[in-house]
């Protein structure tokens, strides 16, 4: 790492500069999940939840969320997404539901923020539409696990 794009030699906050950069394909996977006790699970998987039809309303949240990065991170560049998919995995062991967003676009600049947002977002409104039944459920490891495109080429999580 060559230090943080998002500071000049000031130490003052700026917009990295993209302008330079050549347009390529970008694509970005990230992933997180929320646990909760069994009986919500259950609400979920039963499609008995109050509010409606849980995964299905966390997964347009997360494309909405994603198409609204660079309103909510001060420093993203706006992005024309060609692409944004969510996929939920229920984890019955664990009690869990999985989330992974990936999103995709043709541009000078990636897709890492999109992606993790709208992975936080749907799980937040996973949170959200079960709160009443289950205060105590838990977001964790919300993380980028792969990254293609750009000049620095393809990273993958360990």
């Amino acid at each position: 790492m060559n230090g943080f794009t998002h500071f000049n030699e000031n130490g003052q906050a700026v917009m990295v500069g993209v302008g330079e950069k050549a347009e390529t394909r970008r694509v970005a996977v990230a992933a997180g999940r929320i646990v909760m006790r069994p009986e919500t699970l259950a609400m979920i998987q039963a499609g008995d939840a109050k509010k409606g039809d849980v995964l299905g309303i966390a997964r347009i949240a997360g494309i909405m969320a994603s198409k609204r990065t660079a309103d909510l991170i001060p420093l993203c560049h706006p992005i024309a997404l060609t692409k944004v998919t969510l996929d939920f995995e229920i984890d019955a062991e664990a009690h869990a539901v999985a989330c992974t967003a990936t999103a995709e676009t043709v541009g000078r600049t990636g897709v890492e923020m999109e992606a993790l947002t709208a992975a936080g977002i749907a799980l937040l409104t996973v949170y959200d539409m079960c709160k009443a039944v289950d205060r105590g459920m838990v977001i964790e490891s919300v993380r980028l696990l792969e990254k293609l495109g750009g000049k620095s080429g393809h990273w993958r999580a360990d």
